[in-house]
């Protein structure tokens, strides 16, 4: 039965070719002062900064900049985005580029006037802000965490090994989204299939969870299909304009809150794959391919029907003269070999893990009760052994 929901997305999207020219009229919304956030440069060399600073200076805006976002932002570099905020007295954070700057737009947004520490505000004791929060606004440049219609933030504290992510409320989300699908075009082979995956893992951690027939599940099911066929074109051409923009687009639905209304959701694939990256730093999409298989294969007995319909509604797998169990399994093994066919690591070893990290990654892992099976520590440490 599909549960009782509240929805609102306040977030505005300016999607398709030409997206950018839709920026002056959102930027005319907002005061003068504004903090351009973004990461290692790509996007000075691919031209994006030049559009986007001439843009800024034509609606008359005072630009300060808070450049090197890394992939997995930390708290030093929050700590350091803050104070860039408080000096310019930003009146918008515009981040541009992909998901980690947008997640760390929102995170110095509602850090800036915190107070206290935002690191155990937000992060450990998952509180809401009370303070003044700086408006977000985001032009996307690579897609897979659906970071710029949502309100998710992830933080990485080295020093604790952890790497946490709060979902603050909408008062949190950005204001508008900037989506021009050949901005994607240039992105590095391995962080575009990395981001594939990251999209394909939102959706699951939202299906596979519960067993009701809902509305929720059957979007689910054609944002998977949709998003198979594109990425599978992609890897081959990836300046397929179809195909970038049918991804972008289901990445944006994948995780702007719409799909997990009404029923639990599971997440337990990102806090494995989170823990894993407190560790290595390694790149969040593929450090959730390498541990899915092992994953969704050891919860598969506690949800075979559920299976059994992923199998057929996502994979195609013909059911006749089989039991529920062999439809299953046969879902999970076209799964793996799409995620094969499209270069998907699939060890956690590639990330760099070693045996003498799995007993801290299995501490950093936090264990969900949301999905088929809640997990033990051994259960996690089962799962990152086979994936090794």
């Amino acid at each position: 039965m599909l549960g009782n929901f509240t929805y609102c997305n306040p977030t505005k999207l300016i999607f398709g070719k030409g997206a950018l020219d839709g920026l002056k009229a959102e930027l005319e919304k907002f005061g003068k002062n504004v903090l351009l956030v973004y990461g290692g440069g790509s996007i000075k060399r691919n031209g994006i900064y030049d559009k986007v600073t001439a843009i800024l200076r034509e609606c008359g805006k005072n630009v300060a900049e808070d450049a090197g976002v890394m992939p997995n932002p930390t708290v030093e570099k929050l700590n350091e985005g803050c104070e860039r905020a408080r000096a310019c007295d930003a009146d918008l954070i515009l981040a541009v580029g992909g998901g980690s700057v947008c997640d760390y737009a929102k995170a110095v947004s509602v850090s800036a006037y915190c107070g206290e520490d935002p690191w155990q505000k937000y992060f450990i004791r998952f509180e809401e802000p009370t303070c003044k929060i700086i408006p977000v606004g985001c032009v996307l440049t690579m897609v897979g965490t659906g970071s710029e219609m949502n309100g998710g933030s992830v933080i990485t504290n080295h020093a604790e090994k952890l790497k946490i992510g709060h979902v603050f409320g909408e008062e949190v989300f950005p204001k508008f989204s900037v989506l021009d699908p050949e901005f994607t075009f240039t992105l590095p082979d391995y962080q575009m299939k990395a981001g594939f995956f990251d999209i394909m893992c939102h959706i699951l951690e939202q299906y596979l969870s519960d067993e009701d027939d809902n509305t929720s599940d059957y979007i689910a099911e054609g944002l998977m299909r949709s998003l198979v066929h594109s990425t599978r074109v992609a890897v081959k051409d990836p300046k397929n304009y179809e195909a970038r923009s049918n991804i972008m687009w289901t990445s944006t639905w994948a995780l702007n809150t719409l799909i997990a209304k009404g029923k639990t959701t599971d997440w337990e694939v990102h806090m494995i794959g989170q823990g894993i990256g407190a560790y290595t730093d390694a790149t969040h999409g593929m450090t959730l391919s390498a541990v899915a298989m092992p994953y969704y294969r050891m919860i598969m007995p506690y949800a075979v029907e559920k299976f059994a319909r992923f199998a057929e509604c996502v994979w195609d797998v013909d059911a006749a003269g089989k039991s529920r169990e062999q439809v299953a399994a046969e879902g999970l093994d076209a799964m793996e070999k799409w995620m094969r066919e499209i270069g998907l690591v699939m060890n956690i070893s590639e990330l760099g893990v070693t045996p003498d990290m799995l007993d801290g990654i299995v501490k950093a892992t936090f264990l969900n009760e949301g999905g088929y099976k809640v997990l033990t520590a051994a259960d996690v440490k089962t799962i990152l052994e086979q994936s090794m």
